[in-house]
């Protein structure tokens, strides 16, 4: 049977990968139609949307943050090593640039679509979808150094 860091490094890496398929197909797929030029023709419709795009959101990705984010910390504690660190890093990079930008762009698209905003929020995604990708990579590298890979 695997032992405790075996199963934290598979947690850890479908949850990570999981994230970067998500934030991909947010950034070239879902943003650009829902949020593009679709959305403004929709007029009033458009804020219930944002409404259920937010809810159905979170219900895909927070339980994948939460065992990302657990597992990274669980990780990171059980050795303190410049990939660790680095994985939080982009981590809080992820977290807070969702804290700080998109979160603050969905809750005004919600009272009323304005375009600005909408490209604010697909310019400011690539924070988060690089942020992601670079978590991808260092997760890959955790598994390979663990010898699993």
């Amino acid at each position: 049977m695997p032992d405790t860091e075996t199963w934290t490094l598979a947690v850890h890496a479908t949850a990570t990968w999981s994230m970067v398929g998500v934030i991909w197909f947010v950034q070239v797929v879902h943003y650009p139609l829902v949020l593009g030029r679709f959305a403004q023709a929709l007029g009033d419709e458009a804020r219930s949307l944002q409404s259920l795009h937010m809810q159905r959101t979170t219900y895909v990705v927070a339980p994948l943050m939460f065992a990302e984010a657990t597992t990274a910390v669980g990780l990171w504690a059980m050795e303190r090593s410049l990939l660790t660190t680095l994985g939080l890093l982009a981590l809080a990079i992820c977290w807070g640039s969702t804290a700080l930008f998109q979160v603050p762009c969905h809750r005004r698209l919600e009272e009323s679509f304005d375009q600005s905003i909408a490209d604010r929020l697909v310019r400011s995604n690539w924070i988060r979808t690089i942020a992601w990708s670079t978590r991808g990579l260092l997760a890959a590298w955790i598994w390979l150094e663990a010898g699993l890979g």
